[in-house]
C-alpha cells in the first residue's frame, strides 16, 4: 500500500511517500517535498492547495493519507492556517483513505514496529523525519 505521511508545519505540508509490501517498505521518488498555502489566503487559494494536493495525491496513486494530528493547546500548538489545511485535506473526496495519527499513536505503533532502518539512512531531508514517521505508523492502523 503506498501512503502520503503529512506533517503540517505553519503554511506548509510536508509530504513523505512510502510504499510497503508483505513487511518489505520502499522510498519512492517525489517532485514535491511540501506543498504551501499563501499566508494571506483566500477561499480560492485554499482549494487551489487541495486541488494541488489531489493531483499529488493522484499522480504517485496513494492509497491513505496519514496526518500527524496537530496540538490543540499548549506549548506546541498548531495555528490556524495548520487547522484549516487539516481540514482540506480531510475533506478530500477523491477515492483516498485520510486518517489523523496523533503523536502518541505513533510512539505506540514504533515501540511495537521499530524502523528497520534508521532515518538518516532514508535519504530524506530532515524536515521530512515527521511526515516519514506518520506515513510508517499509517502502515500499521
Amino acid at each position: 500500500m503506498r501512503i502520503c505521511g503529512i506533517e503540517l508545519t505553519g503554511n506548509d505540508a510536508v509530504v513523505c511517500l512510502l510504499n510497503g509490501e508483505q513487511g518489505l517498505f520502499n522510498l519512492p521518488d517525489s517532485r514535491a517535498r511540501k506543498l504551501t498555502l499563501k499566508k494571506e489566503h483566500t477561499r480560492a487559494d485554499l482549494q487551489r492547495f487541495q486541488k494541488e494536493l489531489v493531483q499529488f495525491l493522484r499522480d504517485y496513486k496513494v492509497e491513505r493519507v496519514v496526518v500527524k494530528e496537530r496540538l490543540q493547546k499548549g506549548k506546541f500548538a498548531g495555528g490556524a492556517v495548520s487547522f484549516k489545511m487539516e481540514a482540506a485535506i480531510q475533506l478530500i473526496e477523491a477515492d483516498i483513505e485520510v486518517n489523523l495519527i496523533s503523536a502518541t499513536q505513533i510512539k505506540t505503533i514504533l515501540a511495537d514496529n521499530p524502523l528497520p532502518i534508521p532515518f538518516s539512512e532514508t535519504g530524506l531531508k530532515q524536515f521530512q523525519e515527521a511526515a516519514f514517521t506518520a506515513a510508517y505508523a499509517g502502515h500499521y492502523l
